[in-house]
Parts: structure tokens; sequence; C-alpha cells
């Protein structure tokens, strides 16, 4: 596949997310004092997909997912404690996760030999930069692309817009985006107009009615598929 421009998403594509959140999420209830069961961890991790899908599909501003997700959660288990403070204690501690997807920096450090890498990312920016940076993955980037500075985010085509104006003689036929979400990578891939590679280690069915161009299970197949040996 004959591409320039390769566009990474971030969490659960290069960076181990869930690792990082149960552990972050851990961390955050010992310091509180609140018991980390696996039923409050199920609940919030529903619960916190829900809002993302919500944000993503512009039914919510984004603050309302780091308003609610917590409070909600506490108040769900009957749990007296500040969820402003968790999310601001969580936050910190995401912050320090650098846990990544097997094979994800030398994948990234050989394709920018060739290519140039750019991430989009719905993360918070502060958060998302800092991961990049503590897990080395930030030198081999030409942009970072956060949905939280831009004021828009996947899988909206405005976003996609921003991203390309401002990369150097884009061209959309030479682009792809590589991610894991369907709803927000995938989707937004169709909607700009760019081809499209999903991340799926679990072999999940696709239901949705979004179709990407091709489909990886592990980050090193990106290698051959961009002719890179």
């Amino acid at each position: 596949m004959i591409k320039r421009f390769l566009l990474f998403d971030i969490d659960h594509t290069l960076m181990d997310f869930s690792a990082t959140e149960k552990k972050g999420l851990k961390k955050c209830f010992d310091s509180f004092g609140i018991p980390f069961t696996e039923e409050i961890f199920s609940w919030y991790l529903s619960h916190n997909r829900k809002l993302w899908s919500q944000y993503e599909s512009g039914r919510i501003p984004r603050d309302i997912i780091f308003q609610n997700r917590f409070t909600d959660t506490f108040a769900e288990f009957s749990i007296k404690a500040d969820g402003n403070l968790m999310e601001k204690a969580y936050r910190q501690a995401l912050s320090e996760g650098i846990d990544l997807i097997e094979n994800a920096l030398e994948v990234v450090k050989k394709l920018h030999k060739t290519h140039e890498l750019y991430v989009v990312t719905n993360g918070l920016a502060s958060t998302q930069e800092k991961r990049l940076t503590d897990s080395g993955l930030a030198p081999y980037f030409n942009a970072i692309f956060v949905s939280e500075v831009i004021g828009l985010q996947k899988p909206m085509p405005e976003y996609f817009d921003y991203c390309f104006e401002r990369i150097p003689n884009f061209q959309k036929e030479e682009a792809i985006i590589i991610g894991d979400s369907l709803s927000s990578d995938i989707q937004g891939a169709l909607h700009a107009g760019i081809d499209s590679c999903w991340f799926n280690p679990n072999k999940v069915v696709n239901e949705t009615v979004f179709q990407p161009t091709c489909e990886i299970q592990s980050l090193i197949e990106l290698l051959p598929l961009f002719e890179i040996h």
C-alpha cells in the first residue's frame, strides 16, 4: 500500500490504555480509601464508554465526561467521596501511564524513516503529550492533533479538515488513519474521504456500517503493509 501520511490514534492503538486505566483507577481508589471492586470497575468502564460515545457523536461537550464519570459512579454505589477530586487525581495517574501496545515503538521508529507520522486523538492534551514524551514515541511524530486544543473531535469531518490544512503538501489519497475505534477512527476516515486501517487485536466482529480499508491484529503487520522490510 503506497501511503505518505500515516495518522495514528493513541489509546488502544499505540498505547495500552486498558492497562494504564486499571492501574490508575486502583491507585486513585486506594488513595481515597475506597474499595476497588470488579463490580465498580465494570460499571465505571461501561458508563465512561457511554459518555465518550455521546461526546464523539456531538451530544454532550467533553467537560461533561470529566464532571460526571466519577460522580455518577460514586452515586451508583452510594460512595461518599468527591468525584471532582477523584477526576483530578485520575488525570494525574493517567498522565504517568506509559504502557505501550506490543511492538509500538519499534514499528513507529521504522515507519518514521519513510513516512510522515501524525497523532489524531480525542484525549486530553496535557495527558497525551506527556505520555507520548515519556514513552519515547513523541520524537517520531511530525505533529499531534488533540481534540481538546482544536475544539473539534473525531469523527467530525471538521476535525480532520483542521488536521489536513496543517499537514504540508497533504493529499487525501496519500493518507490513512490507523486506529482501534470503528465509531471514531474508521467512521472519521470515511467522513474525511481517506483510507483507514482498523487495529483489531481481539478479532472483534464488525457489526457496524463503518468498513475499514484494511484490518490488522498486530502493529507489526503495518511494516509489510507499507512495504517496510
